[in-house]
């Protein structure tokens, strides 16, 4: 595995039925197959597991995120409600964010996966360079950080 998750995020994962912490782990491995280098932001948050994908450790620079639930996984777009949406696949209603939702290893095997998070992508560095921000550096690898522990929590004990 190129990219092995860090201990912090399997201890995070343990709660969940096996089925749905592997369904997490191979879905970041395919956002890392299309994103690294970059930063990896680990939330053990109330209602679920959320790892953010960005160009830096900072939220504001957040591109894609996992979201992890007791019968499903998330593939999150931080700016999903401005990206093109060909397939009319996303979901969601609020004015940012839009998601795919992912129940099964052989949701992970549509391509349109792949191409929403390449489109992701492309459209948020496009989005940082017309503010005139430089373009970010990239790290070697995938730097991984634990940001946030929420004491209580809505979710598989």
């Amino acid at each position: 595995m190129p990219h092995p998750p860090p201990a912090e995020l399997i201890k995070f994962l343990l709660p969940y039925d096996r089925g749905i912490q592997k369904l997490a782990l191979q879905l970041r491995a395919l956002v890392l197959e299309e994103m690294a280098p970059c930063y990896e932001n680990i939330y053990d948050a109330y209602s679920a597991v959320a790892i953010g994908y960005g160009t830096s450790d900072r939220l504001r620079d957040g591109i894609f995120h996992i979201a992890v639930y007791s019968k499903h996984v998330n593939l999150g777009f931080n700016d999903g409600a401005s990206l093109a949406d060909p397939q009319g696949m996303l979901l969601g209603a609020g004015n940012q964010i839009r998601h795919l939702t992912i129940k099964t290893p052989d949701d992970l095997a549509r391509p349109e996966i792949r191409a929403y998070l390449k489109r992701a992508r492309k459209f948020a560095l496009a989005e940082a360079k017309k503010l005139g921000e430089p373009p970010p550096k990239k790290p070697k690898g995938v730097v991984s950080t634990v940001k946030a522990i929420y004491p209580k929590k809505r979710r598989p004990k």
